[in-house]
């Protein structure tokens, strides 16, 4: 599997896996939105992320990602899928979570926005190296800001959307819950995610890096003792 320092430029043609996850959204798509709760909900909840798929496509022939970033896409999108299926407050999962939090809210789309940073910042941080050739401590702190920076827009979008529907249509799309604090919450999970998934990157390649210096340390070592025994 590649990864952001590994990827290459490679046709869509011969991308094995990528046909993979791409047969496997488009089943969950179908699954999921063939009998939604409400129709118009699922729509409404899935014209960001189908835009976001459209996006990929058109730039795949410029920047094809890593198996690791399309892999997590997947994953996210999947997730939302599961989310806009049961329009976010009623999915079953922030149903059981329910009693274990000592809450009467659904927090599956806390899951989610937490699950927005984590998953999709190796991707941000991707293209920061690939594109704007970002290699210094720098893309460990763009992806949080770029984390932050379209969950502000996407709350910003999605207030807006909320204020064409009806009082009634526009709190359900928001999922606020009740809570008034409901968007600045939604980023700060958004923002954790980020954070957490940087900090597991970061420890991944300082802990492989020390790995290769101590391969080319023994290896540097053994020729050294090799050429000093070596018979005359």
């Amino acid at each position: 599997m590649t990864t952001a320092s590994k990827a290459s430029f490679i046709s869509f043609r011969e991308n094995r896996l990528l046909h993979l996850l791409c047969v496997a959204l488009a089943a969950v798509i179908l699954v999921t939105g063939y009998r939604p709760e409400k129709v118009f909900d699922w729509w409404l909840e899935n014209a960001a992320a189908l835009s976001f798929v459209a996006v990929l496509g058109i730039s795949y022939r410029r920047l094809p990602l890593s198996d690791l970033s399309y892999l997590l896409i997947f994953v996210y999108l999947s997730l939302h899928e599961w989310g806009a299926e049961y329009k976010y407050s009623d999915v079953p999962l922030g149903e059981w979570m329910k009693p274990w939090l000592h809450t009467t809210r659904n927090h599956y789309d806390r899951v989610m926005h937490f699950s927005y940073g984590l998953l999709l910042a190796y991707p941000m941080q991707e293209w920061f190296m690939r594109v704007v050739g970002v290699t210094s401590r720098w893309r460990y702190l763009l992806p949080v800001e770029m984390t932050l920076s379209f969950s502000a827009c996407y709350e910003m979008l999605e207030a807006l959307a909320a204020s064409v529907l009806t009082p009634e249509r526009g709190e359900e799309f928001v999922g606020m819950q009740g809570d008034i604090w409901d968007s600045q919450k939604d980023m700060l999970m958004a923002g954790l995610g980020a954070v957490a998934a940087m900090l597991v990157i970061a420890t991944v390649r300082t802990v492989q890096g020390r790995r290769r210096k101590e391969i080319v340390v023994a290896a540097v070592v053994g020729a050294g003792y090799a050429d000093r025994y070596r018979p005359k």
